[in-house]
């Protein structure tokens, strides 16, 4: 009998999603070349190139969390979350680089909630 029914991918715990509101969205975005490896809750700027991890050099920019692990050597579309509720501790920066309220600011503008209570 044919298989009706494959597995995509698989997501294990990891505590990225933090929330049931605002209910996680999803929406194919392009992501720049040149970045390496990219993992699923990196925290994503929007920019002339495609979507870049964000850095200081996009401070106040940030529009997306990328939904799954994606190889950025060169220019690749995926998704990236665009709503939805996660936690602060799980999501990835470019290093030396924290969260600023104006990416906060930013992400609220997208229905992006960051929750700092979970572990």
């Amino acid at each position: 009998m044919r298989e009706l029914m494959n597995k995509a991918g698989e997501t294990g715990q990891d505590n990225l999603i933090a929330g049931a509101f605002p209910p996680a969205e999803i929406t194919g975005i392009k992501i720049a070349a040149g970045q390496g490896q990219l993992l699923r809750g990196t925290v994503l700027a929007e920019s002339d190139s495609g979507c870049v991890v964000l850095s200081a050099a996009t401070t106040g920019k940030a529009a997306y969390i990328l939904t799954d692990n994606v190889d950025a050597t060169e220019e690749v579309g995926t998704t990236g979350y665009r709503a939805g509720n996660f936690n602060t501790k799980a999501l990835i920066v470019a290093e030396g680089y924290e969260l600023t309220e104006a990416d906060r600011d930013s992400l609220r503008k997208y229905r992006i909630v960051l929750n700092d209570n979970v572990q």
